[in-house]
């Protein structure tokens, strides 16, 4: 796979978001971009979704509904992009996410984060990479399983991230 690294400072975010819908469309099952809600910061999110049994290869999974939503924001006060890759399970009130933004400046410029329905439940730094978005997207796919493996549970509710795995990665 040849990955084409362009200028990031002529990408236009309808055409970027275009791209990651592309990208999307042979992994998920329904593949959409939206205009971003007034609640949500950027102009765009691209949202796929899927059944984790199969993404995943892991007949086990607790649930066979899922769905990843992603946006980007070009145009910030910092030198970087913005960025919300967010794996979320409507059965399972369970939001995992990669942020890259300027909301938890304790944790670092990039956090993987989860919620149980809207409540946050646990921040841990990440790995910062400066690059395409499209880098950034094959990256965080890759380090998806990872991610949601890494949710303690209580009681049937994420409560944390186990500590022995390195999931913001």
């Amino acid at each position: 796979m040849v990955v084409f690294l362009a200028n990031r400072s002529n990408l236009q975010s309808k055409r970027l978001h275009d791209r990651i819908q592309n990208r999307l469309t042979g992994e998920f099952d329904t593949v959409r971009r939206r205009r971003a809600e007034p609640r949500e910061t950027g102009p765009y999110r691209v949202v796929g979704e899927v059944n984790p049994r199969q993404y995943f290869s892991d007949a086990e999974y607790p649930t066979t509904t899922a769905r990843i939503e992603i946006g980007f924001q070009l145009r910030t006060t910092a030198s970087y992009e913005y960025y919300w890759i967010n794996w979320i399970e409507p059965d399972r009130s369970l939001l995992v996410g990669w942020h890259q933004d300027d909301t938890h400046d304790d944790v670092g410029p990039v956090h993987l984060q989860i919620n149980d329905g809207t409540t946050t439940v646990a921040h841990q730094p990440a790995e910062f990479i400066d690059s395409h978005p499209l880098d950034v997207l094959a990256h965080r796919l890759a380090s998806l399983q990872d991610a949601v493996s890494s949710v303690e549970w209580e009681n049937g509710r994420p409560v944390g991230f186990n500590t022995t795995t390195s999931a913001g990665e």
